[in-house]
Formats: C-alpha cells, sequence, structure tokens
C-alpha cells in the first residue's frame, strides 16, 4: 500500500506514467492547477508556500524509496520535481504581483514561466546539469528543477528591471 501511494505522489497522480513527455505535461498541469488555486479559489501564496516546502522535504524521501532498486536514478515517470521546480517562478510571479492583474496578463506570464521552465529543464544549463550529472539520487532528481525554476526567476527578475 505504501509503494502505491508513494508511486502515486511522485508520478503526480499517474502524470509521469503518460507517453513522450511527462514531464512537459506534469509543468502544464502544475501551471493550470496553481493558477485555479491562486486565481480562482484565492489561496494565499504564502499558504501554499508552506505545502511546497513540505511537499520538497517529503520529495526527497519518497523518490529515494521509488528509485532505490532502479538502475536509472532519473526515470521519466518521476515528475514531483517538475511540480517543484515549476511552482518556484509562478509562486515569486505571484508574491511580486500581490495586487489584483488582468487574467490576461497573468495567462501570458504563467506560459512564458511554462516554456521558460521546461526549457531549462531539458537544456540543463550549469548548474543544472551539474546536478543531475553528480548526484544519483532524489536530492539531484530534484535540484535540477529547483535550479531551472531559479533560472525563470532570473529571467524574469532581469525583464521586470529592464521594462520598469
Amino acid at each position: 500500500m505504501i509503494k502505491i501511494i508513494n508511486s502515486l505522489f511522485v508520478t503526480m497522480f499517474g502524470i509521469g506514467k503518460l507517453p513522450r513527455i511527462p514531464g512537459s505535461y506534469a509543468s502544464l498541469a502544475t501551471v493550470i492547477f496553481l493558477y485555479i488555486l491562486f486565481h480562482v479559489l484565492l489561496v494565499p501564496v504564502d499558504t501554499f508556500l508552506f505545502f511546497l516546502i513540505a511537499i520538497f522535504i517529503i520529495s526527497l524521501f519518497a523518490v529515494n524509496l521509488f528509485i532505490k532498486d532502479l538502475t536509472n536514478k532519473d526515470p521519466k515517470e518521476v515528475v514531483i520535481d517538475e511540480f517543484i521546480g515549476q511552482s518556484i517562478p509562478i509562486c515569486l510571479y505571484e508574491i511580486a504581483h500581490s495586487e489584483p492583474t488582468a487574467p490576461g496578463r497573468v495567462l501570458t506570464f504563467y506560459f512564458i514561466m511554462f516554456i521558460l521552465f521546461r526549457i531549462f529543464d531539458i537544456a540543463k544549463p550549469y548548474p543544472v546539469n551539474y546536478y543531475d550529472k553528480n548526484f544519483k539520487n532524489s536530492f539531484g532528481v530534484i535540484m535540477d528543477d529547483v535550479c531551472a525554476g531559479l533560472y525563470v526567476v532570473a529571467i524574469l527578475v532581469f525583464y521586470m528591471i529592464v521594462t520598469s
């Protein structure tokens, strides 16, 4: 039973088992989920941040449990790391834009964050590739996506500085 629950958690309820591009599906599901959470249900970002930190900590253990008997230590079906990495720029965007923003503008930025995150997650520039290559455990699986998310944040901060 624990293995089933763990598998559901690390695959984001089976999204990771979808064919071809499970990481992109997981990132897209995260974007949609967070838009609904923040702009339809009006959940405060700081409340979600506690939830995200808990997911990060639980993921360190859950991913290790999932990959312990696998030869591939970063299997494509593990997509909870995409949830964490994609959530970082969206949360920071929401914190920076605490006042109500037009839905079209929010959706545009969410789409840009989705595309940028996928580019950085796939291209794996330094230090994303450092974690991917040097840590063959849950820390490496998760931290490469955290770094990809932080790259998105850096690009958006640069954009806000240049356009202000």
